[in-house]
């Protein structure tokens, strides 16, 4: 009883607080344009982050497993950037593409039809697909 009291109070106090500050914004922004932008510049601003995290994120993993490597004593080697080009990468899909488009047949597409020598078959009867009507 009493924790129900206590729901219905913080329920009626936080209605009271949303209702207020609902009317205070009202009538700081009555068009919602001020809402809006704030709306468009948060989503804008969590996609920026995200992209920063993703693009990111293998250079510091890279660092992490180098700064690993020289505290148990090992050589870290500075390797060259390996990466390939787009241009490269689309003749290599080509390229794969291609063999892959050969391997398989080609069948021949010609359909032949043999005449079957019993025309006669109940499958093909019409007298069995009507139903019979008693008298």
């Amino acid at each position: 009883m009493f924790l129900g009291l206590i729901q219905q109070v913080i329920k009626d106090t936080s209605a009271v607080t949303i209702n207020k500050n609902s009317h205070l914004f009202q009538q700081i922004d009555p068009w919602g344009i001020g809402m809006t932008v704030i709306g468009y510049v948060v989503v804008f601003l969590a996609l920026l982050f995200l992209y920063l995290i993703f693009s990111n994120l293998t250079k510091f993993l890279n660092l992490n497993v180098k700064r690993t490597l020289k505290r148990e004593g090992k050589i870290v080697e500075t390797k060259e950037d390996i990466s390939i080009t787009g241009e490269v990468n689309a003749a290599i899909a080509m390229a794969i593409h291609l063999y892959f488009a050969e391997i398989h047949d080609h069948e021949n597409t010609v359909l032949t039809i043999n005449k079957v020598s019993r025309s006669y078959s109940p499958w093909s009867s019409k007298i069995y697909g009507l139903r019979q009507n008693p008298r």
